[in-house]
């Protein structure tokens, strides 16, 4: 008689691929990213991620990969000949899973009928289209090199190649604009029927152009901004939408199953210059420098930025912060069993914000904030923290 024997399953691994390319810089962009189609940039940085993708699978034979996310710069202008090479070389280096979530972020003015082709027989599987805004002036302040009506061409062929998951960017609290204008823009944008919808506040980084201009830009004041989250929150419920984290709104079953790596704690590993990893217990990040990072990997150079191993009071706090800004929020047994700490302290911060609105806790006893609540977010997340390290170690559950 045969006996079968039960193999443990491989560890979940989602991969993220950092294509530094784009047409033209975002006047609001802090991404690292040059405007370049530079060739030998190109090839170099195609020869080097690949390259790095072979030496990370030698480290990962007990995960199996479940989600592959191309982000930026612009992975559609980068083109799909290179995307394409680079899933080839992931195949052949790790194990990836036959219904792995396979996204690729795509702006309007570099969408093609070939390139979407291409990318279907590669097995991409999901799309993000970063529209941000349906004004064409808007688009111009903000740097953005394409116009409403090349989005929604781009989003139609996006349909027509056969894509069922298409997730669309939009911003608010840009300058100049007031609640109707972003409730004009939620209405056309959703007329389309995206699965998945992304809504950013709009946050003027250091060293970028918006910083130097940021006291003549008429941005809209805190109230204005968080009025029109609401505004997102209700239009997109009313719409069928499952708000699922603080930004992320998606239909049923139809999560960017990538993103949720960062917010639930999984492990993911990053490719190309200013890429992030978090896998077997260290985070680390890439230099922000494409020369270095293609001399890096050709010469066995350090490519590493910053490199920590989290100590477990720290990944308790990150739990805490992270699974709050989703749907699926924090639960006690749960943070008692992985960081051996007292959720006693952090249930009674959560009771008096469930008091003012700002957290309910479900039929489960998963405490998960509300809307009003993520508005509130740092200054709820801040009080938790100070609990936390008030505690002290459980001796045993």
């Amino acid at each position: 008689m045969a006996f079968l024997i039960k193999r443990p399953n491989k560890t979940p691994l989602g991969l993220y691929i950092h294509v530094p390319f784009c047409r033209s810089k975002c006047q609001y962009c802090d991404f690292y990213s040059l405007a370049t189609k530079d060739d030998s940039l190109i090839d170099g940085y195609l020869d080097a991620v690949c390259d790095h993708i072979k030496e990370a699978g030698e480290l990962a034979p007990g995960y199996k990969v479940d989600t592959i996310f191309f982000g930026g710069g612009t992975p559609s202008f980068f083109g799909a000949e290179g995307i394409a090479v680079i899933l080839t070389t992931i195949r052949r280096n790790f194990d990836v899973d036959d219904g792995a979530e396979i996204t690729v972020e795509c702006n309007p003015d570099s969408v093609s009928d070939r390139l979407l082709r291409r990318l279907r027989a590669e097995g991409v599987n999901r799309l993000s289209l970063g529209i941000q805004s349906d004004d064409d002036e808007m688009l111009k302040k903000l740097g953005r090199p394409h116009t409403y009506s090349q989005a929604v061409m781009a989003y139609q062929r996006m349909r027509k190649a056969g894509f069922r998951n298409i997730s669309v960017d939009l911003m608010y609290g840009l300058p100049g604009q007031d609640i109707q204008d972003w409730a004009e823009t939620l209405d056309n944008v959703l007329r389309l029927n995206p699965e998945h919808v992304s809504c950013y506040a709009l946050k003027v980084e250091e060293g970028t152009p918006f910083a130097e201009l940021k006291d003549v830009l008429n941005l809209p004041d805190d109230d204005t901004q968080a009025e029109m989250y609401l505004t997102a929150v209700d239009t997109l419920k009313g719409r069928g939408f499952r708000q699922y984290e603080i930004s992320n709104f998606c239909r049923k079953g139809l999560t960017s199953r990538h993103n949720l790596k960062y917010w639930t704690g999984g492990e993911y590993l990053g490719f190309g210059p200013g890429a992030s990893s978090d896998f077997a217990g260290k985070r680390y990040s890439l230099k922000r420098d494409l020369q270095a990072y293609i001399s890096g990997i050709r010469d066995g150079g350090d490519i590493i930025e910053d490199l920590q191993e989290i100590p477990n009071r720290e990944r308790a706090g990150e739990y805490l912060m992270l699974r709050l800004r989703t749907s699926q929020g924090i639960e006690a047994r749960e943070y008692e069993k992985m960081y051996l700490l007292p959720f006693a302290p952090l249930e009674e911060v959560m009771e008096k914000r469930r008091r003012l609105y700002h957290a309910t806790q479900t039929d489960t006893g998963r405490w998960v904030l509300t809307p009003k609540g993520f508005l509130v977010s740092n200054d709820i997340i801040s009080d938790l923290l100070l609990a936390q390290d008030g505690s002290e170690p459980l001796k045993k559950l």
